[in-house]
């Protein structure tokens, strides 16, 4: 008992450090996810800001190239000079940006005049004359170098890179308005485009593409987390049912050691009393026939039978649990033995007003086994149940077919059996009936296991009982 306990501890050790390392994993594989998601977004969000880049530049070579060469030359000749406060000129150059970025995702365009300092043309007429912010942006592009950069009125998940949902991006792309002077050949810088592009909802697709990393990252680890516990719980439970199996076998051996003694001391006791009780209730049988017998010697001659067969069953039963029976296997029929108990037990029903549903069906089961063993087995259980019911009810058998084995279940609609007493029921000598020897479940599991099935017992108390067999088809 020592060494198990030792082995016991010594698997609840190593278990708890696989607990330790289960955990420890999760955390660290936790904390591992959130940078690693933060950089794949973050690898997300510079190509998505290079490609829009390059797509505001293109937008803006296109823009030089059209209002130079379709509003700039041709406004130059025929007014001399360009002021798109007229109306005239301002329809036209609005006119050529609008063609120009028709397909084109882009949200405003505006055209800065370097030498005013002001808005000098908007797809938005209401920023027309405003003052020109020279962020570093726009002083690149009067220099003659394009730039772009990235707005966003969005808040940022402690300065770490996770983006929260519902702020706006846009790319602000300022490109420098280039044009040859036609009088000297020179290049020159007329002006500034900036090009605003809307990138909010290709934010929020990188944003949700990252809480979805993060999130498949984590579910993934908790899957794994979870997978281990699993496996660290059954372990646990495999080893508590291995300890709870050697305890029983222990308690099973040093209880047969006792049952076995116990039982050659029945065996002795019960046929030393058998003679004499043979003599005893010939000689009241005697006694009782005799022609001088009055009525009293005839009735105190039958009270003497009547309970020297009480007490012969008795001791048969002692004899029954110290020597079991081995059985005499042959062909027989389940369906029969039911049967025959219930047509046996028919007058006790009707009496007690219990009826007894089956599932029959006039189906036949075969099988092999000692037909007087199961019929005094099952005679047994059903006494039981007609017993457990002081007022009418049903008794339920059923019958089912498994692969290689039957299982009989018989249910009543009794007293019950409480948790306590359920757990001492197989236990010999024990009983809670008034008059019994206690051996009656104990005989019967010894039948259904000497035929190499299974007993179970299954009540609540106030609510019935029910009895399940498994018998094998063939021994």
């Amino acid at each position: 008992m020592l060494s198990l306990n030792r082995d016991t501890r010594s698997e609840d050790k190593q278990f708890g450090l696989v607990k330790f390392f289960a955990w420890a994993s999760f955390i660290v594989l936790v904390i591992f996810s959130f940078p690693f998601s933060m950089v794949i977004s973050q690898q997300a969000k510079q190509i998505l800001l290079k490609s829009y880049e390059n797509y505001g530049l293109l937008v803006g070579e296109n823009l030089n190239y059209q209002v130079f060469q379709n509003f700039n030359i041709p406004v130059v000749r025929r007014f001399g000079a360009i002021r798109l406060r007229e109306k005239e000129q301002y329809e036209w150059m609005d006119r050529i940006v609008k063609n120009t970025i028709h397909s084109f995702n882009v949200d405003l365009v505006n055209v800065y005049a370097i030498g005013q300092g002001v808005i000098a043309y908007s797809t938005d007429p209401k920023l027309i004359g405003k003052k020109v912010k020279e962020s570093p942006g726009y002083l690149k592009a009067v220099k003659g170098k394009p730039s772009s950069g990235l707005i966003s009125n969005g808040d940022d998940f402690w300065g770490l890179g996770f983006e929260i949902m519902g702020g706006r991006k846009e790319l602000r792309s300022y490109i420098p308005f280039r044009g040859v002077n036609p009088y000297t050949g020179r290049e020159n810088i007329f002006g500034v485009f900036e090009i605003i592009q809307d990138m909010t909802k290709q934010y929020e697709s990188i944003v949700k593409f990252q809480i979805l990393i993060f999130g498949l990252s984590i579910l993934i680890m908790g899957l794994i987390f979870l997978a281990l516990i699993l496996i660290v719980r059954k372990a646990e439970k495999v080893i508590e049912q291995r300890a709870k199996e050697r305890r029983e076998l222990e308690e099973q051996l040093h209880q047969a050691e006792r049952l076995a003694a116990l039982g050659e001391m029945v065996a002795g006791v019960s046929h030393e009393i058998k003679n004499p009780l043979g003599i005893v209730q010939s000689t009241a049988e005697l006694l009782g026939q005799m022609p001088d017998a009055n009525e009293t010697q005839k009735r105190l001659s039958g009270v003497i039978m009547e309970e020297s067969n009480r007490l012969n069953r008795i001791v048969t039963e002692f004899l029954d649990f110290a020597r079991p029976e081995v059985p005499s296997l042959q062909d027989c029929y389940l369906e029969e033995i039911i049967q025959k108990n219930l047509a046996f037990l028919r007058a006790e029903l009707e009496q007690k007003g219990i009826k007894v549903h089956d599932n029959l069906n006039g189906r036949s089961f075969k099988l092999r086994a000692d037909q007087d063993l199961l019929y005094r087995a099952l005679l047994n259980i059903f006494i039981n149940a007609i017993q457990s019911m002081k007022n009418a009810g049903t008794i339920t058998v059923r019958v089912d077919e498994a692969k290689d084995n039957y299982r009989i279940e018989i249910e009543d609609m009794g007293c019950g059996i409480t948790q306590e007493n359920i757990k001492k029921i197989f236990n010999p000598f024990f009983t809670t009936k008034e008059k019994g020897t206690g051996l009656g479940l104990s005989i019967v599991r010894k039948i259904i296991e000497g035929h190499r099935g299974t007993i179970e017992i299954e009540s609540k108390e106030n609510e019935g009982t029910k009895v399940s067999l498994q018998l094998p088809r063939w021994l």
